[in-house]
């Protein structure tokens, strides 16, 4: 009995000088950490990537809401002929991925520039089609 006292003694002293460790970093901590090393670049372009994503961006001097930058992408369904399922002048593609049937899952980010001016919006959807000649909805 003398032993277990003395190893629980022991265990307990052992973790009360052990300090405390947080298991998982929460999500900000990651921004935080992303942020603090993409501050030191003095660049904020709008280009689009090159992924397995369907991407819309948005961009504007000054605040960008994000109903505006999706409105902005809204808006081109007048461009959108729905009888013959094609863009007039190539002007509805930002619509056609908001709108897309098989897309359900979208992730967004917005970006205040350095500047302080400028904000960039990136909406990314999954699965990607927007194929063209596939009918959106």
């Amino acid at each position: 009995m003398a032993l277990v006292t003395a190893l629980s003694t022991l265990c307990i002293v052992a973790l009360t000088l052990t300090p405390i460790v947080v298991a998982q970093n929460s999500p900000q901590d990651f921004v935080d950490a992303h942020n603090a090393v993409r501050a030191k670049i003095k660049t904020c372009e709008m280009v689009h990537s090159v992924g397995p994503y369907g991407e819309n961006l948005a961009t504007a001097n000054g605040v960008l809401t994000t109903a505006a930058a999706v409105n902005t992408w809204a808006a081109e369904e007048k461009y959108y002929n729905h009888n013959s399922n094609k863009c007039v002048g190539g002007k509805c593609r930002h619509y056609t991925q908001l709108v897309w049937k098989n897309s359900f899952l979208v992730g967004c980010a917005t970006v205040k520039c350095k500047d302080n001016w400028s904000s960039v919006i990136s909406c990314n959807y999954s699965p990607s089609r927007n194929v063209v000649g596939e009918r959106p909805y």
